[in-house]
């Protein structure tokens, strides 16, 4: 068993080892990747950010060449003189058949001609016949300045105004006036293909030109407003399931309805370089877990090994074990404190030899200067009355007297040596009977009158039915214990100035049996309360072993109970013994038939 813990110890010493070296990995790897991946995500949404911002300003600059280019077509136009003839006819129709030509001439998605009013007279788009709404945009768009962006339903053009004038421009009459405009689903594309982005046209909540699948596009209209790029601002939505930053432009001020144009950049292929970067990084990191592991391995081998087996002869010399076999292995800072535990330990131990000596020889000291004094007195009584018998002439009630003198020193000198035995002996000495409590205690009491410390004091017991004071006891312990006490309350009251009395009150439970001892002494003295149940400790007596309270302690602690102070002040100290009964249905001792006429409460005195 005892290798066994030691084994389960030593693995579990591993154990949290190679947990704290996992653990600390495990921390660091997760800590680096989630610093890792943040900085990705901030350096690509910033890049990302930084392609739409670009991307809007590649479209305007393409979308000012485009307009460029149509202010030259519309120029060239302009000066056709067939085109100033066909303007001058005035006839709406002649001018729209003749518009016809001009506009495949110029191969542009929308070709207007209007008059010099403004008014709309030929209008021609591929995609659709022109229609009302679409003449009265046109004129929007000619009647201002700053528009260059035509919407008409879902289609959106870009487009240029031409005036058209007889003679110089500068001094002519003016004719009429040329629009063309091109198709912005054109520009989009050109956009999309080259850098990757979505772009996509919105005018009151509709779509009017986008690079986007029809799903997406009903997506994007669901989504909330955008920020502005032209702030530099970008945001994260999700399209269709798939993650984009998107930024817009406000195109309003250059259109004929208002308009937004909204750039979008994929976060998937970014995501998928910051997936493949996290799985380098936990392939790193459990590479690390596995080398860090092993590494401890080898650490527990060469350090934590011999830690452990000088933390066992530690342990083993803590439990008193002090030569328990230290091993010497392990790095050089470990056997270098290997042989300094040594060292203390042979020191200790020598310290300790020493102690325990001296321990043993002030015990017996004490021991001798307690018991001296009595035993002298027991000795000088029994020499005396020995050298009166002596004598020829002495009558027998005289020789009766010393005899009982003699026979007194002799018994105070057995109790004196009987309490040293009581007191080197333990537990397994005890001799249990069943008793009556009420009989030893009668039997106490009659030993401690007869004491000459209990000289000129009234001994009074109490207790109810003695049959129900029985107890499984060691009855001659008992019986000291009981005495210790009494004479113990006798002598406290030498000194006092009262009537000298003790009371000794027997209280019986089902579990334990109660003995009360009061005195009318002076108290005991406060130096003393501490340790007032430890061998030798006595105060204010002329004589005595100092043991008398440490028997009666160490009694009543082998029966199951326990003697406490209960209180000590002037004229009343109070000592408890407390014993378990231990009584089994059958043991019930009877009672004497002599003690059968004894009163509930027993009082008797000695003076």
């Amino acid at each position: 068993m005892f290798l066994a813990r030691r084994l389960k110890q030593g693995v579990r010493t591993h154990v949290l080892l190679v947990f704290a070296m996992a653990l600390v990995i495990a921390s660091v790897t997760s800590l680096s990747l989630f610093l890792l991946r943040q900085g990705l995500r901030a350096q690509v949404t910033k890049n990302l950010s930084e392609d739409l911002s670009h991307s809007v300003i590649t479209f305007q600059n393409l979308q000012a060449e485009r307009l460029a280019a149509l202010e030259r077509e519309n120029a060239l136009l302009a000066d056709l003189p067939t085109l100033k003839a066909l303007m001058t006819s005035g006839d709406d129709l002649t001018i729209q058949d003749g518009a016809v030509d001009f506009w495949q001439l110029s191969g542009n998605d929308l070709f207007a001609l209007a008059a010099s009013n403004g008014r709309v007279v030929a209008a021609y788009t591929k995609s659709a016949p022109a229609t009302a709404a679409l003449r009265k945009n046109i004129g929007a768009l000619i009647s201002s300045h700053d528009e260059h962006y035509l919407i008409d339903g879902d289609s959106l053009y870009a487009c240029a105004v031409r005036p058209l004038y007889f003679g110089s421009n500068e001094e002519g009459t003016l004719l009429g006036y040329v629009v063309s405009g091109i198709s912005i689903e054109r520009t989009v594309k050109q956009i999309s293909q080259p850098t990757g982005v979505e772009a996509t046209f919105l005018s009151q909540g509709h779509v009017v030109a986008s690079t986007l699948q029809p799903h997406a596009q009903q997506d994007l209209i669901s989504l909330p407003s955008l920020p502005s790029a032209s702030s530099d601002g970008s945001v994260g939505v999700t399209v269709d399931g798939t993650p984009f930053i998107a930024a817009t432009e406000d195109l309003s001020h250059s259109a004929t309805s208002p308009l937004q144009l909204v750039v979008l950049k994929s976060l998937r292929p970014a995501e998928f370089w910051i997936s493949r970067i996290d799985r380098v990084v936990l392939t790193a990191g459990m590479l690390a877990l596995i080398l860090g592991t092993l590494f401890m391995v080898v650490v527990s081998l060469f350090v934590t090994r011999p830690l452990e087996s000088l933390s066992r002869s530690v342990r083993a010399f803590g439990t008193g074990d002090g030569y328990y076999r230290v091993s010497f292995h392990g790095t050089q800072e470990v056997r270098q404190l290997s042989a300094a535990f040594v060292r203390m330990r042979d020191e200790i131990r020598q310290v300790n030899l020493k102690l325990l000596e001296a321990e043993r020889l002030a015990t017996i000291g004490r021991m001798a200067s307690s018991v001296s004094h009595d035993l002298r007195h027991y000795l000088a009584a029994i020499y005396a009355n020995s050298e009166f018998l002596a004598l020829n002439k002495m009558s027998a009630k005289e020789r009766a007297e010393i005899f009982a003198d003699i026979r007194t020193a002799v018994h105070g000198t057995t109790d004196m040596i009987e309490s040293l035995l009581i007191f080197s002996r333990t537990g397994s000495s005890i001799r249990r009977v069943p008793e009556l409590m009420a009989t030893l205690l009668e039997r106490a009491t009659a030993l401690t009158r007869q004491h000459p410390d209990a000289e000129a004091v009234t001994l009074l017991t109490r207790y109810g039915d003695p049959t129900e004071t029985a107890a499984v006891v060691d009855g001659k312990q008992i019986e000291r214990a009981i005495f210790n006490l009494a004479l113990n309350a006798c002598q406290a009251q030498r000194s006092a100035g009262t009537a000298r009395q003790v009371i000794l009150t027997l209280k019986a439970t089902d579990q334990e049996i109660t003995l009360l001892v009061q005195d009318n002494g002076i108290g005991i003295p406060e130096n003393i309360r501490t340790s007032l149940f430890e061998p030798f400790v006595s105060e204010g007596k002329q004589k005595g072993t100092g043991l008398g309270l440490t028997l009666a302690a160490r009694v009543a602690t082998e029966h199951g109970g326990n003697v406490t102070l209960v209180s000590s002040r002037a004229e009343e100290t109070i000592f408890q013994m407390t014993i378990a009964r231990g009584l089994s249905d059958q043991q019930h001792p009877t009672v004497p038939s002599d003690r059968h006429d004894r009163i509930d409460t027993h009082e008797d005195a000695h003076i």
